[in-house]
C-alpha cells in the first residue's frame, strides 16, 4: 500500500499552518499495489465498521490525553480547595496569572510567526470571536472557583454534569454533529460510573466538607458549568479552523484583560481579606502551572475527538481527586472506586465503537475532505495528507 496524490502534489505550508492544496486539487488517497483504493482509504471518511477506531493508535492517544487533562483539572480543584481552607478565596485573581503566562507564550509565538501587522489584522477581523470565547472561559473559571467558597467539592463536581448536556445540545444545533446510539450509550455509562463514585463518597464521607451556603454555591457551579460547555464547543470550532497557537494566544490576550478587569472590580475586598503566606503562594504557583498545561493540551483533544468526549474524560476526575487526596487530605480509596473508574473507561470504548479510522477528528462543519479546516496537529486533514504522522 502506498499514497497516491489526487491530481497533483500537495504542499504542506507549515509556515502558515494551513497546509493548502496546490492548484485546487484534493488530498492524497491510500491505494493498493494495483492502484485501487484500499479499504483504509474508504474507512477514513464517515462512520466505519465496528471497533475500527479502537484498533488505531489514535484511540489510545485520545484516551491517555483525556486522563492527563482529567488529572490536571482535578489538581486545579485541589489547589482551589487548599486555598479556600487557608482562607484565601479570590476566584478572578486566582486565574489571572494563567492568562498572563499563556499570553506570554502563545501570543509571543503568534507574533513571531505572523508579525505584528498580521497579528493586528487578526485582532481587528476576528477579535470579536476570541473575545466571546475568552469571556465564556473567564466566567466559567470564575463561577466554578467561586462555588468552592460556598459549597462542597462533591456538589460542584456533580453539577458539572450540566456541562456535558450543554456541549451535546450545542454540538447538535450549531456544529451539525450527529451522535450514534453507541455514543449516547457511552455517555450514559460514564455518568453511571460517576454515580458510583458519588455513592462511595457518600458512604465514606469523602469530600463532605461543610458548605457555608449550599444553594448559592450550587447555583454558581451550575452557571460555571454552562459557560464551560459553551466555551468548549466554541473552542473546538475555532481550533479546527485556525492554528492552535493563534487560538490559545487570542484566548489568553482577551482573557487577561477581561479577567484583570473583573478581579479589580469584584476581588478587591477578597484580596485584602485573604491569607497570604508561603503555602498560599505555592498553591497559586501550582494552580497556574497545572492550568497552563491544561490549556495547552485541551485544543489537541478537541481536534482529535470532540468537546463531548473532552467532558466525559473529565468524569474520572473524582477518582483522581481521591487518589490525590490519599496523600494530601489523608483520604482512603473505597473498593467501589476502581469499579467506577473501569465503568467510565468502558463508556469511553462504547463512545468510539462505531467511529471511522479518523474518529471524531473529521468535523462535519469543515466540508468535503476537511478543506475548510487547518492542517495542524491532531486534525483529520493532516492525517489524510500525512498518514504516518503520530497525531
Amino acid at each position: 500500500m502506498h499514497v497516491r496524490p489526487k491530481g497533483s502534489d500537495i504542499s504542506d505550508d507549515s509556515g502558515s499552518g494551513n497546509g493548502q492544496a496546490v492548484n485546487g486539487h484534493g488530498v492524497p488517497e491510500l491505494v493498493g499495489e494495483d492502484g485501487a483504493p484500499t479499504d483504509d482509504g474508504r474507512e477514513m471518511k464517515g462512520k466505519g465498521k465496528w471497533f475500527n477506531y479502537l484498533k488505531t493508535k489514535d484511540f489510545w492517544i485520545v484516551l491517555l490525553l483525556g486522563q492527563v487533562l482529567s488529572i490536571c483539572i482535578t489538581s486545579t480543584n485541589t489547589f482551589s480547595q487548599l486555598l479556600s481552607m487557608q482562607g484565601t478565596s479570590i476566584p478572578a485573581f486566582q486565574t489571572f496569572f494563567n492568562y498572563v503566562l499563556l499570553n506570554i507564550v502563545y501570543t509571543g509565538w503568534t507574533l513571531y510567526k505572523y508579525g505584528f501587522k498580521k497579528w493586528g489584522q487578526i485582532v481587528l477581523r476576528d477579535g470579536w470571536r476570541y473575545f466571546i470565547l475568552a469571556f465564556m472561559d473567564v466566567e466559567g473559571n470564575y463561577f466554578v472557583v467561586l462555588a468552592y467558597r460556598y459549597t462542597t467539592i462533591l456538589s460542584a463536581q456533580l453539577i458539572n454534569f450540566w456541562a456535558i448536556v450543554v456541549v451535546v445540545i450545542m454540538s447538535l444545533i450549531f456544529l451539525r454533529v450527529r451522535y450514534h446510539i453507541t455514543q449516547y450509550l457511552g455517555i450514559i455509562l460514564c455518568i453511571g460510573g460517576m454515580g458510583i463514585l458519588f455513592g462511595s463518597d457518600h458512604i465514606t464521607g469523602n469530600n463532605n466538607y461543610p458548605a457555608s451556603n449550599q444553594l448559592k454555591g450550587d447555583l454558581f457551579a451550575l452557571l460555571g458549568a454552562s459557560f464551560y460547555g459553551l466555551s468548549n464547543c466554541f473552542e473546538e470550532f475555532l481550533v479546527s479552523k485556525k492554528p492552535m497557537y493563534e487560538v490559545i494566544g487570542q484566548l489568553a490576550f482577551w482573557g487577561m484583560m477581561i479577567n484583570g478587569t473583573q478581579a479589580g472590580i469584584f476581588d478587591r475586598q477578597s484580596f485584602r481579606d485573604a491569607t497570604w503566606n508561603g503555602p498560599v503562594g505555592g498553591y497559586l504557583v501550582g494552580y497556574t502551572l497545572v492550568l497552563f498545561i491544561f490549556y495547552s493540551l485541551a485544543p489537541i483533544l478537541f481536534r482529535l475527538s470532540s468537546a463531548a468526549f473532552f467532558n466525559i474524560s473529565l468524569l474520572t476526575g473524582n477518582f483522581w481527586g481521591v487518589a490525590i487526596g490519599v496523600k494530601v487530605f489523608g483520604l482512603k480509596i473505597h473498593w467501589m472506586y476502581p469499579i467506577a473508574f473501569v465503568l467510565i473507561l468502558i463508556g469511553h470504548v462504547f463512545y468510539f465503537m462505531t467511529e471511522s479510522m479518523l474518529g471524531e477528528a473529521e468535523k462535519p462543519w469543515l466540508g468535503e475532505d476537511q478543506a475548510e479546516g487547518v492542517a495542524g496537529i491532531g486534525t483529520a486533514r493532516r492525517r489524510r495528507e500525512k498518514p504516518n504522522a503520530i497525531v
